[in-house]
């Protein structure tokens, strides 16, 4: 994996604010929202807020963000200091609470973030609710994350803290609350009962081992990959002081429940603690001998405790993981590892893991290895350490993609590219950004994004099952929209790249890989990503041939988000369409999906994409965008599909 943010924000608004607002599959059939906790600072006190050290926390009038009041924090002397609020008393284990806090400095900029701090057994363990937000003195910046508490603790606090300052700053209107759980369903095939060419894994936290989460997990996949809680900053934080107290609790799950673990990972070029590069005189390593024989043997003892820790409880490591840069004449990423220890690393790393876990396969894992020069540059790493003598026992393909790349053609010869090694393959870390690109932002995913994920993912494991002589394992990252670390990466946006979604229901995706004859049919599907052309085609519907539904499906201050339907209601296909309406409002569209837009002044005009361009007889297809207005947000009273008026629905 290549960062490990947690939770979700989705940037809602012009002034910066950060929201989260999850997708469901049944909006009606969701239960209502259940607030725990607020604290908006309007009786003159600081409720119950304390500081983490020596800062001082008073009631302020200077600023607030609703109301008259505000809590201000002064005279702190370190960034990690800040507001808390005890929350043991309110939070219960396995429940999904969204956080929202307003934070404002009151008179430097910084970046603020929202975390929790937990203890069990007086260690004490901090969980990231929101990562780094820019925050100024001239306006307030909405925190919102969701936090699922997945152990017993004794201490349990929530906090803000900033990224490079200590001024002052102030919070206020905090809410938490959570929606209660919608069952997981069970009336739906498993994906481990459909697909049984290999096993099917997925990436999970503690928070997806306690209730609803753990149900879903052990009915669907027969394997998983602990995302960060093996990695060397959580298992070795100091030199030779071990700690398994995030990776134990998986792993004892996974063993009640019958599933096979993937171990992730050995050597990585990030989350590794910055003291394993540091020499013996307290200085950065170089590639001298004495540091690169310190280095080695940190990496040989660090592989000893860990893989040794689990024994035959682990069946695969990814002893290696990302280790290539295609922008390098030879590829090799030049990472501390190499700069110090060149290929030596790898060498040993391999070497001590087969000593110690003799029973597992070993693999070197990737991302982007459907990129030629990459899959090239891999393919003559591991030819060239295999040649050596080096066990290298498989290459895992991380397959982080989304709607739109890559091809099945360039993933199929990804696969064939290795078979000539004779070694084993697995899909490591497969999930499906909605987004093509880093501009993009949706507060809930677009029905026709859903689709064409659906599609892909239809795709993409009927050729992973065509290849099942190659492909041993396929793993997701992540079980549910609800976490996934594409919210934070590559920008800060509400991704849904899963197969379920935040409330953990079936989404289209699931059905491209458990039974794609359903995936229109299912509850997230109100428009096809592609339709065929019947013989009979024309360039304009009839009169009274064509029908519009306009609905606004979100609005916050400033702006919305709609969703239009349009339907062929005449008796000619058409080839292309292009539809057309005027705002009275004086709203304007800033994005646009399922569709290409031009807007002059008043008037909009919306033409198919590439990929939607026919509408058959009686065929409908869907569109939707983000837009802003100012005093008002009337709907459209008429629309035009190629020129001819359209019924309103």
């Amino acid at each position: 994996m290549r960062a490990l943010p947690r939770l979700a924000l989705a940037a809602l608004t012009a002034a910066a604010t950060v929201a989260v607002v999850s997708a469901t599959a049944d909006a009606a059939a969701d239960p209502s929202p259940i607030t725990v906790l607020t604290s908006d600072f309007e009786d003159g006190t600081v409720q119950g807020w304390a500081g983490r050290s020596a800062e001082t926390l008073a009631h302020s009038t200077a600023v607030a963000h609703g109301g008259t009041g505000s809590l201000l924090v002064s005279g702190r002397t370190a960034t990690w200091q800040g507001p808390s609020l005890d929350v043991l008393g309110t939070f219960e284990k396995g429940t999904a609470y969204t956080i929202s806090v307003w934070v404002r400095m009151a008179s430097d900029s910084d970046s603020a973030r929202l975390s929790v701090e937990r203890r069990t057994g007086g260690v004490a363990a901090y969980d990231q609710v929101v990562g780094n937000t820019a925050v100024t003195s001239g306006a307030w910046v909405n925190l919102t994350g969701r936090y699922t508490l997945a152990t017993d603790v004794e201490f349990l606090r929530v906090y803000v803290e900033t990224a490079s300052t200590t001024g002052s700053l102030h919070i206020d209107d905090l809410t938490v609350g959570y929606v209660p759980a919608l069952p997981v369903q069970t009336d739906i095939p498993s994906v481990k009962d459909v697909v049984t060419e290999f096993p099917v894994g997925a990436a999970i936290t503690g928070a997806e081992i306690v209730t609803e989460h753990g149900r879903l997990l052990t009915k669907h996949f027969d394997s998983v990959t602990p995302g960060n809680a093996l990695k060397w900053d959580a298992t070795e934080p100091s030199e030779n002081t071990f700690t398994y107290a995030q990776a134990d609790p998986l792993m004892a799950f996974a063993k009640a429940n019958g599933l096979a673990v993937r171990g992730h990972t050995l050597v990585w070029h990030n989350q590794t603690p910055s003291w394993v590069f540091t020499g013996a005189d307290g200085q950065p390593m170089t590639a001298t001998a004495e540091d690169k024989a310190l280095l080695l043997g940190r990496l040989e003892n660090h592989i000893r405790n860990v893989a040794a820790h689990y024994g035959t409880d682990i069946g695969v490591w990814d002893v290696a993981n990302e280790v290539i840069d295609e922008s390098r004449p030879d590829g090799l990423r030049r990472s501390n590892w190499y700069n110090v220890a060149g290929l030596d690393y790898l060498r040993t790393a391999f070497r001590v893991a087969r000593e110690v876990a003799p029973h597992a396969k070993l693999y070197i894992n990737d991302y982007n290895t459907n990129v030629p020069a990459k899959r090239d540059f891999l393919f003559t790493l591991v030819q060239q350490l295999k040649a050596e003598g080096v066990p290298i026992d498989g290459v895992g393909h991380q397959v982080h993609i989304n709607i739109n790349w890559p091809t099945l053609a360039e993933t199929e010869s990804m696969l064939t590219k290795f078979i000539p090694l004779d070694i084993d393959q697995q899909v490591t870390e497969m999930d499906v950004s909605i987004y093509t690109g880093d501009g993009e932002s949706f507060p809930t995913p677009p029905a026709d994004r859903l689709l064409k994920q659906a599609y892909v993912y239809r795709d993409m494991f009927a050729l992973f099952r065509r290849y099942s002589n190659e492909i041993t394992s396929v793993t997701l990252w992540g079980l549910a929209d609800d976490n996934t670390w594409l919210d934070t990466f590559p920008v800060t946006r509400k991704d849904a790249p899963l197969l379920f979604d935040t409330r953990l229901q079936a989404k289209p995706a699931y059905w491209g890989v458990a039974d794609p004859t359903r995936i229109e049919t299912s509850p997230s599907a109100s428009v096809s990503p592609s339709v065929s052309v019947s013989p009979s085609t024309g360039t304009n519907p009839g009169a009274g041939s064509c029908a519009v539904t306009y609905r606004v499906t979100g609005s916050w201050p400033g702006g919305f988000q709609a969703d239009v339907k349009l339907a062929n209601t005449g008796s000619a296909a058409l080839t292309s369409w292009k539809a057309s309406w005027q705002f009275t409002g004086g709203q304007q569209i800033s994005q646009l999906w399922g569709g290409t837009v031009t807007q002059s002044g008043a008037t909009v005009t919306v033409g198919n994409a590439a990929w939607n361009s026919g509408l058959p007889a009686g065929g409908s297809t869907s569109f939707g965008f983000l837009g802003s207005w100012t005093g008002g947000n009337p709907v459209p009273a008429a629309f035009t599909l190629n020129g001819t008026a359209c019924t309103v629905l």
